[in-house]
């Protein structure tokens, strides 16, 4: 191989790995960090959130026009039925199983939300499972079998685990003194815009 060829093709492979890169910049970049912020309101606005969070700080959230806003209330294990679309928050145990932390159950309308598993951010470990249930055991810790696109968990339920229905909510619940969870995008300056809120129904802290 001559010279000439030799930094012709170093030439393009240089390139190669700098189109590569800027790919790679740009698909991160397309998907900002998030952030989740439990806690009380403490004012709100038209394009502002004020959250007193668990830990004791203010934390200011930016409102969109297109947020979408969930209403929670309280649930009993026996409104989860198989075939039921439900999430649940837990913490993988070492037979492969998952031990809730909580569960919340998603109305027919919703069915499809957020559906797989994934890391959360309730507690160190803890991951996030939606999908369909198979089977539900009532006995032997209360088993479900939650199934998704590409697989399936077994959720054990401890009877002081808190379960929730989540419905559609309207943004006129966003008022002080009601108990939150948000889900927000970290923006590049470190302010933070929701992407949405759950807010509890007759003064209920949303266990999410």
């Amino acid at each position: 191989m001559n010279a000439s060829m030799h930094q012709r093709l170093r030439g393009a492979l240089v390139s190669a790995i700098i189109v590569g890169a800027l790919a790679s910049s740009t698909v991160f970049a397309q998907t900002p960090p998030t952030a989740g912020v439990r806690g009380t309101i403490v004012s709100v606005s038209a394009d502002k959130l004020v959250v007193k969070t668990n830990r004791g700080t203010d934390q200011t959230i930016k409102l969109e026009k297109e947020l979408r806003v969930a209403a929670i209330s309280l649930a009993k294990i026996d409104d989860i039925k198989p075939g039921s679309y439900i999430g649940a928050a837990a913490i993988p145990q070492p037979d492969g199983s998952q031990k809730a932390l909580e569960v919340h159950v998603f109305p027919p309308a919703m069915a499809g939300t957020g559906e797989g598993h994934r890391p959360f951010d309730l507690a160190p470990n803890s991951t996030m499972t939606n999908g369909s249930v198979g089977d539900v055991v009532a006995s032997n810790g209360r088993t479900l079998t939650l199934k998704y696109k590409g697989g399936e968990k077994k959720i054990i339920v401890p009877e002081d685990v808190p379960i929730v229905n989540i419905e559609a909510g309207e943004r006129s619940m966003l008022v002080a003194g009601a108990k939150v969870v948000v889900r927000a995008t970290k923006n590049p300056d470190g302010s933070l815009t929701a992407m949405s809120v759950s807010v509890g129904k007759n003064g209920i802290t949303p266990p999410m």
